[in-house]
C-alpha cells in the first residue's frame, strides 16, 4: 500500500485556504476542494481541451476589454469551509489583479465543459454552487454520447430572488446569444 503525501492528510476540519495556498501549483492544478475536502480530478482528455480552448478564445474576442477570460483556474467560492473549483472557463473582471484570488464576484460568466467522469458535478454540484455564489451566467457544453463532435450548450441565468440558474437557452449546431455578449459561433468550430 502506498501512503499518501502529506497534503493529502486532513485534520478533523478540513484543507483551510491558508493550506491551499501553501499547496504546490502542480498540485493545485489536479484538485478541487469541497468542504475541505480533497477531490483530485482526472486529467481531462484532448476533445475536453481542445473544446475549451477553442471556446474560451472565442469568448475573448467577443469580450473586449472590460473582461479576462482564462481557463482552468482556481474560483475561491467560499472560505470557510474551503469550497473551491477549477472551472473549465471563466470570464471575469479584467481589473481584478494577477495575484488577488478570483471571487464570484469578479465573475460574469462560468463554463464547464462536460466528461463523462463529471457528469454529476457539472450538472448538478457545480451550478448549484455558481448560482448560490450569485455568478450571474452559467454554460454547459456536453458533447453527444454517441459523437463527440457534436456539442449541445446548455445556458443558464441567475435568478437573483432564489440564487437558482434559469434556462437561459439550449444551444445545438451554432451558439448565438446576445446576453450577456453578443456571440456567434458554429459548434463544430470547437471540436
Amino acid at each position: 500500500m502506498t501512503a499518501l503525501p502529506d497534503w493529502m492528510v486532513l485534520r478533523p476540519e478540513g484543507l483551510s485556504a491558508a493550506d491551499y495556498e501553501a499547496l504546490p501549483e502542480e498540485v493545485c492544478r489536479r484538485i478541487e476542494v469541497i468542504d475541505g475536502a480533497i477531490v483530485v480530478n482526472a486529467a481531462p482528455r484532448r476533445p475536453h481541451q481542445r473544446a475549451a480552448r477553442r471556446l474560451a478564445n472565442v469568448l475573448e474576442e467577443v469580450c473586449g476589454m472590460r473582461f479576462a477570460v482564462d481557463t482552468d483556474i482556481d474560483l475561491r467560492l467560499r472560505d470557510v469551509p474551503l469550497l473551491n473549483r477549477r472551472p473549465d472557463i471563466v470570464v471575469y473582471d479584467r481589473a481584478l489583479p494577477d495575484d488577488a484570488v478570483l471571487r464570484p464576484q469578479h465573475c460574469l460568466l462560468v463554463v464547464e465543459i462536460m466528461s463523462p467522469g463529471s457528469v454529476t458535478t457539472d450538472q448538478t454540484d457545480k451550478p448549484a454552487e455558481y448560482a448560490a455564489s450569485a455568478i450571474p451566467y452559467f454554460w454547459r457544453v456536453e458533447s453527444a454520447e454517441t459523437d463527440e463532435q457534436k456539442l449541445t450548450v446548455f445556458r443558464y441565468r441567475l435568478d437573483p430572488t432564489t440564487r437558482t440558474y434559469a434556462v437561459a437557452g439550449v444551444d445545438t449546431g451554432a451558439l448565438v446569444v446576445t446576453d450577456p455578449f453578443d456571440l456567434s459561433v458554429d459548434l463544430a468550430d470547437l471540436t
